[in-house]
């Protein structure tokens, strides 16, 4: 029995292939006639109008955030685990990959940025009528951005749905299953992430109230940093943990995929502009700078507490600076990103390794540390140095409508995520046994090992 429940994510995953071929053959099979005539436009679509400078620059922001994930994000994470758990800490984001991307296309782009056929539920969820891209055509394009395609604006958001539950794999790495990784992030990505992303970006009740989000600050960081953090209570601590040195195997190879993030988030934060623009290269500063000031102040920090720079310590701050500013860096101004990274710096450090060290939890690689942390008090922040200065959208900035906005993601995070836990535990389970965890999730699970 148990054999059959560990297949049940590779039969529903050929479902889903078998209906999206049934799918695209009933659109193959429509009359000339059919197929030539002129779709009419969703409710969510506007006619494009091609914005070429704008088109070419979110594409290349398209490829920067997918840098942040492959390599970017695995290579960060792989450095920071044991040597044994190396490979199947970087496979993980291969996985989260390539189940996001196909979730996206078949229903989570129509659940974030659909307009839903009933006024009653448009607030909280989008509509299905996108399913499997449907009505989406080289002429069309989001009312958001009527500028650029839409393909291109369903690609660029992808890579922000992909690398949400990325982030969320370094709270449980070391110790879960590969199985239940793919169905947790099939879930999650669907469940969770499409609709958090319409309540911010899609039409939703947060946008209408004013909450001010311009790349992910709630949506991707405190989205992500909350589920893991209740990944982390749930899967329970590495064996171990607290009891023995638990070290990071290669910084170097954190280093790397630091600098691939750091690069990256060039795209993630001033791609989001949506336009080759003044605003483009205001966020694109910004970005910088908070990432340069919030690694001056985690250096402090850990100076004060241990006497020693970590480089590890270094990159963690440069990342929290980066999420802090992910949520204001089209609002703020350069004085105002400088002081959310200075801020920033502490705040995860805290978060990181006294709050953790004081509740117990194992939180392997800081999911909530640095961008639960880093993405909350960078959404607060936003309603404090918002200025029209830089953006007209900043009109009436407060910390309030940003409150509202952290109190419903991090609720509907924390719940959606336990549910789904409870669902994969008994289905594909979660955790491996206490011999695979022994041995090493890389050969265990994956059959591969470093070269020693």
């Amino acid at each position: 029995m148990s054999q059959v429940w560990n297949r049940l994510p590779g039969i529903a995953a050929l479902l889903l292939l078998a209906a999206g071929l049934f799918y695209a053959g009933g659109a193959f099979a429509q009359t000339p006639d059919v197929a030539a005539a002129a779709p009419a436009l969703l409710p969510h679509q506007a006619a494009l109008e091609l914005d070429s400078a704008g088109t070419a620059w979110l594409g290349t922001s398209t490829a920067l955030v997918l840098l942040m994930t492959l390599p970017g994000l695995a290579l960060f994470y792989g450095g920071m685990v044991r040597k044994k758990n190396v490979i199947a800490t970087i496979t993980q984001s291969v996985g989260v990959f390539a189940v996001v991307s196909l979730v996206w296309f078949i229903a989570g782009y129509s659940i974030a940025f659909g307009a839903n056929p009933s006024p009653a539920l448009q607030p909280y969820v989008g509509g299905l009528d996108m399913l499997f891209l449907n009505g989406v055509t080289l002429d069309t394009a989001n009312s958001l951005l009527t500028g650029i395609p839409e393909y291109l604006f369903i690609s660029f958001q992808m890579t922000f749905a992909i690398i949400t539950p990325a982030l969320v794999t370094g709270a449980f790495a070391e110790r879960m299953k590969y199985t239940g990784l793919l169905l947790f992030t099939a879930l999650w990505s669907l469940l969770v992430y499409a609709p958090i992303c319409h309540w911010v970006w899609g039409g939703g009740f947060l946008g209408s109230a004013g909450v001010l989000d311009f790349a992910g600050g709630a949506v991707v960081h405190v989205n992500s940093g909350v589920a893991g953090l209740v990944c982390a209570i749930f899967l329970g601590r590495r064996k171990g943990y607290g009891a023995e040195p638990i070290v990071a195997h290669n910084p170097v190879l954190t280093l790397i995929g630091a600098s691939l993030l750091l690069v990256g988030w060039i795209g993630f934060n001033a791609g989001s502009a949506g336009a080759a623009n003044n605003l483009m290269g205001v966020a694109l500063l910004n970005t910088l700078l908070a990432a340069a000031a919030a690694a001056l102040t985690w250096k402090i920090i850990e100076v004060v507490e241990k006497k020693k720079i970590s480089l590890i310590g270094l990159l963690s701050g440069v990342v929290a600076g980066l999420v802090a500013i992910t949520p204001a860096a089209g609002f703020v101004d350069p004085k105002g990103a400088v002081i959310i990274g200075l801020i920033a710096g502490p705040v995860c450090y805290i978060a990181s390794v006294w709050l953790k060290k004081l509740l117990r939890y194992d939180d392997s690689l800081d999911a909530f540390g640095i961008h639960g942390a880093g993405g909350l008090i960078g959404a607060l922040l936003t309603g404090v140095f918002a200025t029209t200065a830089i953006n007209s959208l900043s009109e009436g900035a407060s910390i309030g409508p940003q409150a509202l906005g952290l109190a419903w993601t991090i609720a509907y995070s924390a719940v959606g995520t336990f549910v789904i836990l409870i669902i994969c535990k008994f289905t594909t389970g979660l955790r491996v046994s206490e011999a695979e965890e022994a041995a090493g999730l890389d050969t265990s699970l994956h059959g591969e090992v470093l070269d020693h």
